[in-house]
């Protein structure tokens, strides 16, 4: 990873966040999911392939992330962007290492964006006390530049700052000198973070399909996709094309069933 890459990584970091300059539909929303997050370090980084696939684990495994007022539980974007673009600075193809630590790496971001967010809210109160201070003086640019200027400097500051920190001394520093973190990560620490990351993968998953199961039948279709893929070897594509094939069959036979239904009401209606 050179500086450049840290750099723009750490401001995605802060473009990703609550109130960023881009907004929260661009940023939040968007910028700070992980498949895009993952995507935009993959361009960055060269590897877009294995960002995504590293993305992926970290959008399953929280899909159950919510911030419910002011409490962020855990800085998805920050942790994100962090431990795709320190896992891939030491991605030598072994796969398992380098999921081994993105979940290291997400694990520091996570933790730093929450402490981020907790001083971005203190030093926010700042914004408060300028913009009394430029309605007392019928200031109002004074006033605008407390909501627009003075937040989002306080919040590049919390969020670039840190993550370029982060990255500068560990992927920079030990990719460009030749060393690597893995190589000081026993096995058994490795193959306990792969698995915490397969518990938290497959706990995204189950969270997931609590809201697709309705009907018992859901169930099964969904068996029936998962056996297509793990034992008939298709490809995502293709069982998701079968699938809409079958869903369009699946309403057409229920549409002429309540038109029958209708047609026959009707004729008993009149008769």
């Amino acid at each position: 990873m050179t500086v450049l890459q840290a750099v723009l990584i750490a401001l995605f970091v802060y473009l990703g966040a609550i109130g960023s300059v881009v907004g929260n539909t661009i940023g939040w929303y968007n910028l700070g999911r992980p498949l895009v997050a993952s995507f935009i370090v993959g361009i960055i980084m060269g590897n877009v392939p294995v960002a995504l696939t590293l993305g992926l684990m970290l959008q399953l495994a929280n899909l159950g992330s919510v911030t419910p007022g002011a409490v962020v539980a855990w800085d998805l974007s920050y942790a994100t962007y962090i431990g795709v673009g320190g896992a891939l600075a030491f991605h030598t193809g072994d796969m398992p290492m380098t999921i081994a630590l993105m979940w290291a790496f997400s694990v520091v971001g996570g933790a730093t964006g929450v402490a981020m967010w907790n001083l971005v809210y203190t030093l926010d109160l700042s914004c408060n006390r300028v913009a009394q201070r430029g309605a007392e003086t019928d200031n109002p640019r004074l006033i605008a530049f407390a909501n627009v200027g003075l937040g989002n400097m306080i919040g590049f500051v919390c969020r670039f700052i840190p993550a370029l920190v982060i990255l500068t001394t560990t992927a920079v520093v030990g990719s460009q000198s030749g060393f690597n973190v893995a190589d000081i990560i026993p096995g058994w620490l490795t193959l306990s973070l792969n698995v915490f990351g397969g518990m938290m993968t497959a706990l995204g998953m189950g969270i997931l399909l609590s809201f697709l199961w309705k009907k018992a039948v859901h169930i099964c279709i969904f068996l029936i996709g998962f056996m297509m893929i793990t034992y008939l070897g298709l490809s995502t594509m293709a069982v998701a094309m079968f699938a809409i094939a079958v869903a369009l069959i699946y309403f057409a036979i229920l549409s002429a069933k309540d038109n029958s239904a209708g047609k026959n009401e009707e004729v008993e209606q009149n008769g």
